[in-house]
């Protein structure tokens, strides 16, 4: 099957087959998988080489210029190393593009801490306008990136190498399971272990793969139709990035939130396989469900 990466080549080609108005710029990474597309459209992919902040900003110039641009490189680089130039040429231009990053939190653990980035969708959000979508299947990942490209605002879509073994299509927090002691809300590549780890507990699962806007009646529903407002949140990326968005949905009901992702207090000095970081983060279905049943038992 193929990957999330290998589907946004594939779809990146149809669109630049079937929109004339849109152009690719990348930064040396997956242009080699582009190259063909290359030769096809000169002047629509654009490698502007390893100049990240030069990625963004010829981005958000080619968005001035009524070009709607794909801007593509790996999380750490796109979001991290050229955030001021998200945050002005795009942001404060109020020009709109869609960022296309690869890797998740650390899929490339091999590589070491520069090839991390458990902060980019924290930091993403601290922008305001932002669509944010975390596919968790590269079916999803197809379908988010076509619906993103329409229009003029601003998306990124974080593709990552982990997946779940079935694509949900649906859109809003998707119901997959329920129960009556609270909530667990699974966001993208979590899923499957999320319900691996809630397998034979009295738990609402719902799955989102897109974060922002964050979908406050489906939980204000979900979490009613429980009738405890208990509710843990299990994200691929820093714990607690929407913690906030959890307590204004629910800011006229009394509730708990468990908070699970990327650890925040503890900088993990590993390289190892992205399992090794799984269990040192605490995100394993194992440690999931270690960490769900102590919440409920408080």
């Amino acid at each position: 099957m193929p990957t999330m990466r290998d589907t946004f080549v594939t779809t990146t080609e149809d669109i630049l087959e079937t929109d004339p108005d849109v152009a690719v710029v990348l930064a040396d990474i997956t242009a080699a998988q582009l190259g063909s597309a290359a030769r096809r459209h000169p002047g629509r992919v654009l490698n502007v080489g390893i100049r990240e902040q030069l990625l963004v900003s010829a981005g958000a110039g080619l968005a001035l210029a009524g070009v709607r641009p794909i801007v593509h490189t790996f999380s750490p680089f796109l979001v991290e190393r050229a955030f001021e130039q998200i945050k002005l040429d795009l942001g404060h231009q109020d020009v709109g593009a869609v960022l296309v990053s690869y890797g998740g939190s650390y899929d490339m653990s091999t590589e070491g801490r520069t090839h991390q980035a458990p902060g980019d969708v924290a930091l993403i959000d601290s922008l305001p306008g932002w669509t944010v979508h975390v596919p968790g299947h590269p079916d999803e990942a197809r379908r988010l990136l076509l619906e993103s490209v329409p229009g003029d605002c601003r998306v990124y879509v974080r593709l990552s190498a982990q997946e779940n073994a079935e694509p949900h299509l649906g859109v809003g927090f998707q119901t997959l399971r329920r129960g009556t002691r609270g909530v667990v809300l699974a966001v993208g590549p979590m899923l499957d272990r999320v319900l691996a780890a809630t397998e034979g507990l009295d738990l609402t699962v719902l799955y989102a793969s897109t974060v922002r806007p964050f979908d406050a009646e489906g939980l204000r529903e979900a979490v009613k139709a429980t009738g405890v407002a208990d509710v843990v949140l299990v994200e691929p990326y820093l714990a607690g990035t929407s913690t906030h968005q959890v307590a204004e949905a629910l800011s006229s009901t009394p509730h708990r939130v468990l908070a699970l992702g990327v650890l925040r207090d503890t900088e993990v000095r590993i390289y190892g396989e992205v399992a090794d970081h799984d269990l040192a983060h605490g995100l394993d279905a194992g440690s999931i469900a270690l960490s769900v049943k102590e919440f409920l038992a408080r």
